[in-house]
């Protein structure tokens, strides 16, 4: 059986759903955090973050903008998976230097802080591209989802 390494507390989990409220505050945008205790045998990072994205029904908002952040804890990897509308406006190596500023923390165990950090810079780049409206409503749930 693989070896559990602790990720996030409460306390922590709290820091992260406050991140992706204050980030989506300023946006049109929707982020969500899904973390994988343990990634199947045979199947990459990327392709069990596509699975969660269409699960967690991210493709489903008006304007096609939710971004998730999938952590795969037994890996200590993330897969960051942007919908449609996303991926026409930010620049391609956008969600690399998101990814390797979160890594960078993981390398230090600071799990919380390098996810609040890439869920920002996220959404620095909606608000860019997807400028908070009147009319937004918060589209998809902003707590952490788990398998």
């Amino acid at each position: 059986m693989k070896q559990k390494f602790p990720f996030l507390d409460s306390s922590e989990e709290e820091k992260i759903v406050h991140a992706i409220k204050e980030a989506e505050r300023n946006t049109s945008g929707q982020i969500r955090v899904h973390i994988q205790e343990y990634s199947k045998k045979g199947i990459s990072d990327l392709k069990a973050a596509k699975r969660v994205f269409v699960k967690l029904n991210m493709t489903n908002t008006n304007l096609r903008n939710g971004v998730l952040f999938h952590v795969a804890t037994d890996r200590k990897s993330i897969s960051i998976i942007g919908d449609k509308g996303i991926y026409r406006s930010v620049p391609k190596d956008f969600w690399e230097d998101v990814k390797e500023t979160i890594l960078s923390h993981f390398k230090k165990e600071a799990y919380a802080e390098g996810l609040g950090r890439g869920i920002y810079m996220a959404g620095q780049a909606l608000k860019e591209y997807f400028p908070y409206q009147e009319d937004t409503i918060n589209e998809l749930p902003d707590q952490i989802s788990k398998s």
